[in-house]
């Protein structure tokens, strides 16, 4: 596989949990990675920590739910450092309600930001692409629960069919371009999504443990469990994948 030496992509949510794991991975091989955020002082933090480290990184505050912003965002990270190489896709919200207890401020707000979030940046992305005329990868970060819904993350999970969705349409109409679309589906990750989802800490380690009896490898992920499967999807070695997801779960769901 040819070297990511140089590159530059941007991750979005990058200023913690998986997000922060992945800048910090792709830095690790002289990636030079955009954090975005729509908490700039989270993704500053991740950046330079990435720079302490050696590596190059610039932060950007992002909001995925507005074009503008998307648009400006990756305009500022292609000024910084050049030509665009892929898009991580990974910003997301969640939150935990029960089937009939969710709410059209549920719905609309977990869409927003999943759903139309990862639809504007795909197009923003696909946009500078086009115009360097070198292809491009992009990548989302979907989640088990858009084949496998639980009943209290309702609007969560369908969120994530609309980013596998998202997957496979984008990687039919950018085909022509050279561009690769492609996602990976996470199974249940300690991040600090489920420090929110949680308040009570005596609670979320229960259901912890609870979740790592379902999984086949004994534990639940943590962020840098995902890292190698997104080093794999912006690399060579990725070439003839597009319109797939990449299930990286411990064995949780089986299909």
């Amino acid at each position: 596989m040819q070297t990511l030496s140089g590159r530059t992509i941007i991750v979005t949510g990058g200023g913690s949990g998986i997000g922060a794991a992945i800048a910090r991975g792709l830095a690790e091989h002289d990636v030079r990675v955009g954090i975005a955020d729509i908490d700039l002082d989270a993704a500053n933090q991740v950046a330079a920590e990435v720079r302490a480290n050696g590596g190059q990184a610039h932060a950007v505050k992002f909001d995925v739910t507005n074009r503008e912003s998307v648009a400006a965002g990756i305009a500022e990270v292609v000024s910084k450092f050049g030509n665009l190489y892929a898009m991580v896709n990974n910003a997301g919200i969640s939150a935990e309600v029960p089937f009939l207890d969710a709410t059209e401020k549920d719905w609309n707000s977990t869409m927003t930001v999943n759903g139309l979030g990862v639809l504007l940046c795909m197009q923003e992305a696909a946009k500078v692409f086009i115009k360097q005329g070198q292809g491009g990868r992009i990548i989302n970060t979907t989640s088990i629960t858009a084949k496998n819904a639980s009943a209290n993350f309702a609007p969560y999970a369908a969120s994530k069919s609309a980013v596998s969705s998202l997957i496979q349409s984008g990687a039919r109409a950018l085909a022509p371009h050279n561009i690769r679309v492609t996602g990976f589906a996470p199974g249940i990750v300690d991040t600090h999504l489920w420090k929110g989802i949680q308040q009570d800490n005596i609670t979320r380690q229960l259901k912890m443990e609870n979740y790592a009896k379902q999984i086949l490898v004994g534990r639940v992920a943590v962020p840098q469990d995902l890292v190698p499967t997104v080093l794999f999807l912006v690399s060579s070695g990725a070439d003839y994948l597009t319109g797939q997801v990449i299930t990286v779960d411990g064995g949780m769901v089986l299909s």
